[in-house]
């Protein structure tokens, strides 16, 4: 199986229980990865992303190769039948089946450029490697989806909540520059397979691609959105409609703690203290930005749990 989108997942609440078991005796399952290799690709930085998904494999038994495309690697190219006499010295066709035998998954990192909202839309980077490598592909942040991110915040809202159907703001923030759509998109994605009271709020310019908000509640005015709010969500995010642009930078829709109310806060990090949250909320005890940050390391290692299995003894035992 590959892990692409958070809909790549069979059932929800069965995967959030058993990443929440996990955390419990993270070992328990270290034979499943014995003499397996993970292989992980970035195309952009990482911190949570490269060290939560090494230590999953590593909780999991499993070897960990790195590799940084700019600095290391050669630049690839993903077109077909393209003439490549210009600065691309590698295709994917060949990368993506040179890599498959080195590993036994492969993990890609790759933002969107922000600049070709089609091109960004086609996934280029991951939908290469899922359509030329010959072992299981896993996102970890694509042009337009990030579903680790999205089961940690699953995991995450499954243990702080107090009732069984909360109230779940989406806000938008303000931040100096234009940043991808992906982790909204699958935090949104994600809230459409949970029972809660889900609402969308940002200022007009700032709808995200219809297709991934339909059904959601959109609401533009902030301070309504965020009435009884259980958990908040904070993003920026750049214009969807003006494709990568910063349409406003209104520093009024900062998160403050008397905006916050008693709800817990929540953002995938890294963070502009004062910019996107003042610094009395980050550093409250209604913040859960670093317990989302370690929820990290399970939903990495229940998807590599998930892939592995079938491919084990351990796993073939299991199904059996």
């Amino acid at each position: 199986m590959n892990y692409l989108s958070i809909n790549d997942i069979d059932h929800l609440p069965t995967w959030i229980a058993e990443a929440i078991k996990l955390k419990s005796n993270p070992m328990e399952h270290k034979k499943l990865g014995t003499n397996k290799t993970l292989c992980l690709l970035f195309f952009n930085n990482s911190l949570r992303t490269r060290l939560s998904t090494q230590k999953a494999a590593m909780n999991l038994g499993m070897e960990t190769m790195v590799m940084n495309f700019g600095g290391e690697g050669w630049s690839l190219e993903f077109e077909n039948g393209t003439v490549m006499d210009q600065g691309n010295a590698e295709h994917i066709k060949e990368a993506a089946q040179v890599v498959s035998q080195f590993c036994d998954v492969v993990a890609i990192r790759a933002f969107a450029s922000l600049t070709d909202k089609e091109k960004d839309k086609a996934e280029v980077v991951l939908n290469g490697f899922k359509k030329y490598a010959s072992v299981p592909v896993v996102n970890m942040e694509s042009s337009v989806g990030h579903p680790l991110q999205a089961l940690a915040d699953a995991i995450t809202l499954e243990e702080h909540r107090s009732k069984s159907k909360p109230k779940v703001v989406l806000s938008w923030a303000p931040h100096p520059k234009a940043l991808p759509h992906a982790v909204a998109n699958s935090f949104i994605e994600m809230m459409q397979l949970q029972d809660a009271d889900f609402v969308i709020t940002h200022p007009k310019g700032y709808e995200l691609n219809p297709k991934i908000t339909a059904g959601a509640k959109i609401e533009y005015d902030q301070k309504k959105a965020l009435k009884d709010a259980d958990f908040v969500y904070v993003k920026n995010w750049s214009s969807y409609s003006d494709y990568g642009k910063v349409v406003s930078q209104d520093s009024g829709w900062m998160m403050t703690k008397e905006k916050l109310g008693h709800a817990k806060f929540m953002h995938c990090l890294p963070v502009r203290r004062n910019v996107v949250v003042e610094d009395a909320v980050l550093d409250s005890n209604q913040s859960l930005v670093i317990e989302q940050a370690n929820n990290r390391t399970f939903a990495a290692q229940i998807v590599l749990k998930k892939i592995l299995s079938p491919l084990t003894p351990e796993g073939e035992q299991k199904t059996t």
